[in-house]
């Protein structure tokens, strides 16, 4: 099978970066799926594993961890899908990838493909799709209510980074099916439009000081905080936004944070890792299957739009460093798909 992967970890201006291979098409056994697979998208966490997970000597290591496809054949523990089902996912990071032509994936963490939306639409929402809803209903403890209702909470959510790929489906369900008010940061005329139409309440700028911002709109203290990115810059304005027992969840990697600074206010910070569950083989690992099958519902019933923001053509070593780059160079608005090999 055609597949795309390293060798060594690489800047990715090096051609060797990410390669064109051919490998065994492998088998499904136990609670696996085989998939075929058709359209992928591209995440942060791709080029982040690229450069510091080097595959053993010899090896070649394939990466990717969003997608669509075919299940062509199901392993003997399998009850929940058959051949001929089309599923989306974002699988395991400790196994293969899925920037190959075929991927094993345990059945568990997958979920039908939204009807209403193309392979590539829908590629773009498993991973960040799966982050944002534990960032949401299992971190940030919002309260949940039906698509549709209008009922407002006394919850406001502060979303820093609302314009890549998680805060585009975050903000979404949020707004889908919790009374939360949305506060989204974006800093570019393009970035903020691009949260508004996805029914950010405000909008602000996080490259100007938050605490001023956020009192200028004068809705009163923000009650949770979800970080994607570049926690330690914000960490401070935080804590000065966030009523008492306030909630803080992140996605990123921050080298160091001053937790003393929660004690005042007895706020919690949480950290979000949408692989946790598969790493560790978890009792409830069948909850994002679950969840991909709700957020598959929202969006064929119109209330959550695909996140995709780049079509970069098909499926190999070329056009997947473009992404990469891209990625690393942190400019993407929603997320980067490819599609075919």
């Amino acid at each position: 099978m055609k597949a795309i992967g390293y060798k060594q970890s690489l800047p990715i201006t090096n051609p060797e970066s990410l390669i064109d291979v051919t490998l065994a098409q492998p088998i499904a056994t136990g609670y696996d799926l085989l998939i075929k697979v058709s359209a992928i998208a591209v995440n942060p966490a791709d080029y982040k594993v690229r450069l510091t997970m080097p595959p053993i000597d010899g090896e070649v290591k394939v990466i990717g961890w969003d997608a669509v496809g075919e299940v062509i054949a199901a392993g003997d523990k399998v009850s929940q899908f058959k051949p001929g089902d089309v599923v989306y996912y974002a699988g395991d990071i400790t196994r293969p990838g899925s920037n190959a032509e075929y991927q094993l994936v345990d059945e568990r963490l997958v979920g039908f493909k939204p009807k209403s939306l193309s392979h590539a639409e829908a590629a773009a929402l498993p991973l960040t799709a799966i982050t944002a809803w534990e960032l949401l209903f299992e971190h940030l403890t919002i309260k949940q209510q039906s698509p549709g209702s209008t009922d407002k909470s006394n919850e406001v959510i502060l979303v820093v980074g609302a314009a890549g790929g998680v805060g585009s489906i975050f903000v979404q369900i949020a707004k889908a099916i919790t009374g939360a008010t949305v506060i989204a940061t974006a800093s570019r005329a393009s970035s903020s439009d691009w949260v508004k139409k996805l029914g950010a309440d405000y909008v602000v700028d996080h490259t100007k000081p938050l605490t001023a911002q956020i009192e200028a709109l004068n809705i009163g203290p923000v009650t949770h905080v979800a970080s994607l990115n570049s926690t330690d810059a914000y960490f401070e304005s935080y804590t000065e936004v966030l009523a008492p027992f306030g909630k803080i969840a992140m996605i990123d990697d921050p080298q160091a944070l001053d937790v003393t600074k929660l004690k005042l206010k007895s706020l919690s910070l949480h950290w979000e890792f949408m692989f946790a569950r598969s790493m560790f083989n978890a009792v409830d690992m069948d909850e994002q299957g679950r969840l991909l099958n709700r957020v598959a519902d929202l969006v064929d019933q119109g209330y959550i739009q695909t996140t995709l923001g780049q079509h970069m053509g098909e499926i190999n070593a070329a056009n997947l460093r473009a992404a990469h780059q891209a990625l690393e160079a942190g400019s993407a608005i929603g997320k980067i798909v490819l599609e075919g090999f």
